[in-house]
């Protein structure tokens, strides 16, 4: 029988990244009471997905690449349209399916995903600043392969492909 627990460092380097992700939430959290009106995560995916893979997205592709159930994409749109000064995406039918739903992003959007990317990278780099050097390039270098990990990640029914 195979022994299925993570060695000693595995279980550290996880835990190092969650409590990160939890600090980050923290931090979050702690600047909404500025009264800015920021992104959710699910609302940046959104956006973030429209400007990485082009205009116009369907709604279906949307809810595939951010990895939602159709209601959950459904609120996600409407809020998008609806919960901000200005609507941040316009939907409107695709032409060649009348079936689906495009999504484009309007100004007021594309200003939103990149104040919330600048807001997320200024907070991180008054902390990276503290690093040494080394410490960054290892950090550089260590990222860049969990990155290419996740692009691997494949979430299946049956657990990670």
């Amino acid at each position: 029988m195979t022994d299925h627990r993570p060695d000693e460092s595995l279980k550290q380097m996880a835990d190092e990244i969650f409590s990160l992700t939890k600090m980050s939430w923290r931090q979050r959290l702690a600047t909404r009471h500025l009264g800015e009106e920021e992104l959710s995560e699910s609302q940046f995916l959104t956006l973030d997905c429209i400007v990485t893979q082009g205009e116009p997205q369907t709604v279906g592709d949307l809810q595939r690449a951010i990895h939602v159930v159709p209601a959950q994409m459904s609120r996600i749109i409407r809020s998008l349209e609806n919960d901000f000064d200005a609507p941040l995406i316009r939907c409107e039918l695709n032409q060649d399916d009348k079936r689906k739903i495009d999504v484009r992003l309007t100004p007021d959007g594309r200003t939103a995903h990149s104040d919330f990317i600048s807001s997320r990278i200024g907070r991180t780099l008054e902390l990276l600043s503290r690093l040494t050097e080394k410490d960054r390039l290892d950090f550089i270098r260590v990222c860049g392969q969990m990155r290419k990990l996740y692009d691997r990640y494949d979430v299946t029914e049956e657990g990670v492909a």
